[in-house]
């Protein structure tokens, strides 16, 4: 466990988010990527009589009454239901990245809440993703 330090700028570190502003950033590239894929799974398993059927994926809850043999592609929906979040999150983390006044940035609690929020439904998504669609 490393050990707590003291910033060798204590105006900057309590002025700004930029290191979590940027990270974040890379949260929503592979949130971005994540949409494609999810996005790409769920057009080619539509179907079965005048989608793309290209794939199969998983029953995972009952299909459609009025449509017989089709699969509803649930994990691809919460998947891109939950990048559409972390890119939400992205904008209020640039927002308070670039709010707050002077020496103290206030917006600190909400952007670490968000952070930490995309964190993990990213991880829970993949993680669900991975186990009851791929």
């Amino acid at each position: 466990c490393a050990p707590f330090v003291t910033a060798p700028n204590k105006f900057e570190a309590l002025a700004t988010c930029d290191a979590l502003v940027q990270a974040h950033g890379a949260l929503k590239g592979l949130a971005a990527s994540l949409m494609k894929i999810a996005n790409d799974v769920r057009w080619l398993a539509s179907g079965p009589r005048c989608g793309i059927g290209e794939i199969a994926i998983p029953e995972n809850e009952p299909g459609s009454s009025i449509m017989p043999g089709k699969v509803n592609p649930t994990q691809c929906e919460a998947l891109t239901m939950l990048c559409c979040q972390v890119m939400g999150n992205d904008v209020a983390i640039n927002m308070g990245g670039a709010s707050g006044n002077f020496e103290l940035n206030v917006f600190r609690p909400m952007v670490i809440h968000n952070f930490l929020q995309s964190v993990r439904l990213l991880a829970h998504g993949m993680e669900s993703f991975n186990k009851h669609c791929a």
